[in-house]
């Protein structure tokens, strides 16, 4: 059963999280030729101010998309 998890800042729409979900779904089913059931994709979020790149919290950054 293959397994992915993505690391994400918190923020996205339930929509885009769904998108994410779907189309990660989607390419280990083509890539591994197994059933979407077998399948387990996590997304794990963290609070902007809770992760930093190049010491600047994310909180602090301006979003561009």
């Amino acid at each position: 059963m293959p397994e992915v998890v993505v690391y994400a800042v918190a923020g996205r729409s339930a929509e885009q999280k769904k998108a994410l979900l779907t189309g990660i779904t989607k390419v280990v089913v083509d890539s591994f030729g197994v059933a979407a059931e077998q399948v387990v994709v996590q997304i794990v979020e963290s609070s902007p101010d809770s992760k930093s790149r190049g010491g600047i919290p994310f909180s602090e950054r301006q979003r561009t998309s």
